[in-house]
């Protein structure tokens, strides 16, 4: 890690959620930087606001007082613009939700992420990057399929249905009527049970490939699938195939610079954001792409 120069002058953008969850830590995070280096402040209403305070930053570092996702949306911004692997980053963590910069090694109280920014060192990071150019600076995780979030079965039937019902009693014929209400029933007897929907999320069926080679084949149910950016542009992947009763399967480990991920509708996180449904992304590791100031090591 290399040490950065306190005397840079500091662009330090608020996030709307930062001063609405916690002002006091906003506060105590711009006094610290405005007192050690000559600070711009800005406080953009939305993400759009965000984007082109960014965009704007001219030789200012940029250092972002947020949680996760203004951490995020920052890296993602500057990502899309081309202009990630000549900026360093820093980061004040306020929010809810800051695992993902305490695990990148940021402190997450105010005054000390505060001083990290003036008198830290530069840590190169790897990056995930899928086809549609979105980021993940952390882990993702595909969880398996909640068939809470699918329509139930028997739903076009249950239209069908409705239409039928309108015609027979416009009609008034009794057979119509008959037929519409055999129909009725058959689309009720084929919707599994609200309380199996309502309990434990189905398992996923999934083709995992990394660098071209298959883990795991649509043939078997998976848990859990994850990655994370390992060291020297490596991806670390695990899939964890379902286990059977009494017995707990051994997940599957693999390494390489690329990951795809097909099969039936799915959803991913990564890190604090929710996307999909999808029915196939593919993530490249893209090798020290960004840089985090963190604290130096004494």
């Amino acid at each position: 890690m290399a040490t950065y120069p306190t005397s840079d002058p500091l662009l330090v953008v608020i996030d709307p959620g930062a001063r609405r969850t916690d002002g006091e830590s906003v506060r105590i995070a711009k006094d610290v930087l405005s007192a050690g280096a000559a600070t711009k402040v800005c406080l953009p209403d939305g993400p759009e606001e965000f984007a082109r305070a960014l965009a704007r930053r001219g030789s200012r570092r940029p250092v972002v007082v947020g949680d996760d996702r203004a951490l995020l949306r920052a890296v993602t911004v500057l990502h899309r613009r081309r202009e990630l692997a000549g900026c360093v980053l820093s980061v004040v963590p306020v929010g809810d939700v800051m695992h993902l910069a305490r695990s990148l090694g940021v402190p997450t109280g105010p005054v000390a992420a505060a001083r990290a920014v003036l008198d830290g060192a530069v840590r190169r990071l790897d990056l995930l990057v899928d086809d549609s150019d979105g980021v993940v600076l952390g882990a993702l995780h595909i969880p398996p399929l909640d068939l809470r979030e699918a329509p139930p079965d028997g739903t076009a039937l249950d239209a069908g249905a409705g239409a039928g019902s309108a015609t027979a009693l416009g009609a008034g014929a009794g057979r119509d009527w008959l037929r519409t209400c055999q129909s009725l029933v058959r689309t009720l007897v084929a919707r599994p049970p609200r309380a199996a929907t309502d309990t434990a999320p189905a398992p996923s069926r999934l083709r995992v490939e990394v660098d071209g080679v298959a883990v795991v084949d649509l043939d078997q149910p998976v848990e859990a699938v994850s990655v994370v950016p390992g060291a020297r542009g490596m991806a670390e992947v695990e899939v964890r195939p379902l286990s059977g009763p009494g017995a707990e399967a051994s997940p599957l480990l693999a390494e390489g610079r690329t990951v795809t991920v097909s099969g039936a509708h799915f959803r991913y996180r990564a890190d604090a954001v929710v996307s999909g449904p999808v029915r196939t992304r593919t993530w490249t590791v893209r090798e020290g792409a960004w840089g985090l100031v963190v604290p130096a090591q004494r």
